[in-house]
């Protein structure tokens, strides 16, 4: 993970403008465990908040719900699984059990630790927000413009377990101008073109989220309304409180740690340089066969940052809300 960081903060030069209350801010610090709730937009999204977790220090404890496939990519994928994230597989029935029972474990941590929810249970795309918006009209939602319509259950099931474990529910709300003239995908940032993060931090108790389910899964809709209103005035305006009717903060420039380009220089001399060592001489040694191996080697590194970068996609992102185009009869859910 260390090493993605570096890639935004140090090799495309990125950086974040934090928003939160001065006591709210002194108090997440990396001093409690803190359960995120995150709209998923961005194709970035979640390096920006790894980056975020690092400059806060807790980096290492950090843990997020994912899809199961996930686990299975190189590097990341398998970084995640060692970072104990929870996994899911869309089946409500083993996903239950799964929070459950990894939450649990989690909760005698005793360092801080942050776990992170997209409650949209997938990346934002005009697709998907039509079928969203279909199922909220059905449904008598709130329909939104900028987020999907939440996902309460394994939100709601969640939330018993982390009562009396957790200090705080922290309200994370991501955004780009839309009129930067950099976007914020992993290809700028592969190819060192700087982007500016602008987050949202509010800091909500644990104990002020309501046990009842029915309760609890409004709340966490409200808390949908609230982001989706801080979205559209920072489309419109560049400023998430100036339309949206939420209390103006201060606003922080976390500083970038050395710790991201002092391990990832340290792993580039322990590794990268006796393998461009082998590789070259593999190329230059006059052996069609070893020849042909060092082009392999090379070619499986580019395919499986080709996968990567196309797991990042928003166009690649999961099938939610397409199942109308599948299936023409069978209603969306």
């Amino acid at each position: 993970m260390i090493e993605l960081v570096f890639l935004c903060e140090w090799w495309s030069g990125s950086d974040i403008q934090l928003y939160i209350n001065k006591e709210d801010f002194d108090k997440f610090y990396g001093k409690e465990h803190g359960y995120l709730v995150m709209n998923h937009t961005y194709e970035i999204d979640w390096m920006i908040g790894w980056m975020f977790c690092d400059r806060i220090r807790v980096l290492g404890n950090c843990k997020s719900y994912a899809k199961k496939v996930i686990q299975y990519v190189p590097t990341v994928g398998w970084a995640w699984k060692f970072a104990e994230s929870i996994f899911l597989e869309r089946d409500w029935d083993k996903d239950k059990e799964t929070i459950g029972r990894q939450i649990k474990e989690l909760v005698e941590y005793p360092d801080p630790i942050w776990l992170l929810l997209y409650a949209e249970g997938t990346r934002f795309t005009p697709e998907k927000h039509k079928a969203s918006l279909k199922f909220a009209q059905e449904k008598g939602l709130p329909e939104l413009k900028h987020h999907l319509t939440p996902r309460t259950k394994g939100f709601v099931c969640s939330v018993p377990y982390l009562k009396g474990k957790f200090g705080a529910l922290y309200d994370v709300q991501l955004a780009f101008h839309k009129t930067d003239p950099i976007k914020p995908t992993l290809n700028n940032l592969l190819m060192g073109k700087k982007v500016m993060a602008h987050m949202y931090v509010n800091r909500i108790p644990m104990e002020e989220i309501p046990e009842d389910e029915e309760a609890c899964a409004q709340f966490l809709t409200n808390l949908y309304v609230k982001k989706d209103r801080m979205q559209d005035s920072f489309f419109h305006t560049g400023d998430f409180f100036e339309e949206s009717g939420v209390q103006r903060t201060e606003v922080f420039q976390l500083r970038r740690r050395m710790f991201s380009l002092l391990n990832t220089a340290g792993w580039g001399i322990a590794v990268l340089c006796p393998m461009t060592y082998i590789l070259l001489g593999l190329l230059t040694s006059g052996s069609t066969i070893k020849f042909a191996l060092g082009v392999g080697i090379i070619a499986i590194f580019f395919f499986l940052l080709y996968k990567l970068i196309g797991m990042t996609k928003i166009s690649k992102a999961s099938s939610y809300g397409m199942q109308e185009k599948k299936s023409p009869t069978k209603k969306t859910d």
